[in-house]
């Protein structure tokens, strides 16, 4: 089959979940023999020089990397606020020369499938209509309304009305655009019954984010045990308010407990307000890390304390399958079938974390027991590229 993937970010460096999300299907279908095209928007926040990408990402896909701008700005904000009813985080992705040469590319090749990947490239579909026959599939990375009515519910004063109200414009947005492609490809089966409740009619097919586990390979000649880690994107809400409830309701009586014990924070575009924030005793900023698979072999406990967001972690996954022990909250291991005791641990309150990270660190065995069945969870349920063959396969039934 012929594929384009249309993303609004470029999916290099595959750091971050979304780019790690896009990229590796990038890698499944191109290693299964089909021919694919990436659409990207190369915006000023995550602007990729075309000759940053290595040989080897080249080889999988034809890389076409649009500049958008796609700014965050105060001004423009308030005056989409006040003056629109569409949420601003959309906005900002709906660019003419995007558009252009999305017609560019329709016009001058026949794809099979153009998968959109997330839900601010399902604007362009009416442009994909007019000049493609092909099947066009909604990959829907996470229910986006819910990030930002979960983050509402979790803030205050002007902030909390401000994404009260931005959750509803998102909502009746993402609910405008159902059906509107013609096959539903969900992230999580959580997800997939959100979509429908809110009005999908259209088939769909639940495929989670695959990882190479070739590519991931447990190493604890240099893991610090016992050690607390978390790693991921800095810059996201739900990052920052998770790490921050830690400190503030977990760290202090962990350290009293564990004077020695470190807790290590790792990511990429870290704001200084949070960095000033981190500085606390026992809590060791790394910012973004060279190598993330290296940084994670090189601890023991992962912590992933989130209470707002939607979809999938993928550093989870990625985490599980290097065989860490990992304290999680419901929210954050939602869309993964994991067993709380077995192969991960579970833990929406401060008196929970602190019950799990005592255990995990009194009781080695205990703790690679976690290790060691997570890692087997991941082998069995997130092979990236049986999970590739079985939506392509999917795919196929659609394919005009």
């Amino acid at each position: 089959m012929n594929i384009l993937q249309v993303t609004n970010k470029v999916p290099f460096p595959a750091k971050d979940g979304g780019a790690i999300a896009c990229m590796n299907l990038t890698r499944g279908f191109s290693q299964l023999g089909h021919r694919v095209t990436v659409l990207a928007m190369n915006t000023l926040k995550h602007h990729v020089q075309p000759n940053e990408i290595p040989e080897d990402i080249k080889q999988l896909a034809t890389f076409k990397l649009v500049d958008v701008p796609a700014r965050i700005n105060a001004f423009a904000a308030l005056v989409n606020l006040l003056f629109s009813q569409k949420p601003y985080n959309a906005v900002r992705f709906i660019d003419k020369n995007f558009s252009d040469a999305l017609v560019e590319l329709l016009t001058n090749n026949q794809f099979d499938i153009i998968q959109l990947e997330g839900l601010y490239v399902c604007p362009y579909i009416p442009v994909i209509r007019k000049y493609s026959k092909a099947t066009v599939v909604y990959r829907a990375h996470n229910v986006e309304f819910e990030i930002w009515e979960r983050a509402a519910k979790l803030s205050h004063g002007l902030k909390k009305i401000y994404l009260q109200n931005l959750s509803k414009r998102i909502r009746r947005f993402e609910k405008g655009l159902l059906n509107s492609y013609d096959v539903l490809v969900p992230i999580t089966s959580r997800d997939g019954d959100r979509l429908d409740k809110l009005g999908n009619v259209k088939d769909k097919l639940v495929s989670q984010t695959g990882v190479d586990t070739s590519r991931l390979v447990a190493d604890k000649s240099e893991m610090e045990f016992p050690s607390l880690f978390h790693l991921g994107s800095l810059e996201w809400a739900p990052n920052q308010e998770g790490v921050l409830w830690f400190i503030e309701n977990c760290w202090p009586e962990i350290h009293k407990t564990y004077p020695e014990l470190r807790f290590y924070v790792a990511g990429r575009n870290a704001p200084q307000w949070l960095i000033d924030k981190l500085n606390v005793d026992g809590v060791v900023f790394e910012g973004e890390v060279a190598d993330a698979y290296r940084f994670m072999n090189s601890k023991a406990i992962m912590i992933v304390p989130l209470f707002s967001g939607s979809g999938m972690r993928i550093k989870i996954i990625e985490g599980m399958a290097l065989g860490k022990s990992i304290i999680s909250t419901s929210i954050g291991a939602e869309g993964i079938t994991v067993t709380d005791g077995e192969d991960i641990r579970i833990a929406n309150d401060a008196t929970g974390f602190i019950a799990a990270i005592s255990q995990l660190i009194e009781d080695k065995d205990y703790f690679e027991r976690i290790g060691n069945n997570a890692a087997a969870f991941i082998r069995e349920n997130f092979d990236n590229l049986a999970i590739t063959e079985k939506l392509t396969g999917f795919y196929k039934q659609y394919t005009k």
